[in-house]
């Protein structure tokens, strides 16, 4: 059972956010970052927490362990970290930002990630577009997912 708690990022979350990010895409994927450590730390504390709806998944003891991102209509980022995966963090998060953009939304992931596919169709997310990887900076095939709610 997951008995993380849900709330706002701040600016002295960043770091946190970052490692979060940065544990998970290593332990995700074969190919390399597109960016330094140090450029993605700089680019979550001087452009996606001030700019987005940022909330985190905190652990009992206080570590942060999920991220989601959002802006008007879709989940920017969404980043459980290894380890928390399965524990229904990441669940509640979606659950969060559907009852706050009700109107629906979408998000991209990468095609070779599975887990994350499976994971946003159980959700109730549909496949509407794979790209080849040239509207990203790794330069690799996404999947752009919406979800609608029902009548």
């Amino acid at each position: 059972m997951d008995e993380s708690t849900l709330r706002l990022a701040g600016p002295d979350d960043t770091d946190a956010i970052a490692d979060v990010y940065l544990a998970l895409f290593r332990a995700t994927y074969a190919f390399p970052l597109a960016h330094t450590g140090d450029q993605v730390r700089a680019r979550i504390r001087d452009v996606v927490v001030p700019a987005s709806e940022t909330w985190v998944g905190v652990s009992p003891d206080g570590l942060i362990v999920a991220v989601m991102a959002l802006t008007a209509d879709q989940v920017d980022k969404l980043y459980v970290a290894p380890g928390w995966t399965g524990r229904g963090i990441g669940g509640r998060l979606l659950d969060l930002v559907k009852a706050m953009r009700s109107h629906g939304l979408d998000l991209y992931t990468f095609q070779v990630n599975a887990g994350a596919r499976r994971f946003y169709e159980r959700h109730g997310f549909v496949a509407v577009t794979f790209g080849d990887g040239s509207g990203n900076e790794e330069g690799e095939p996404d999947v752009r997912y919406a979800w609608q709610p029902t009548a």
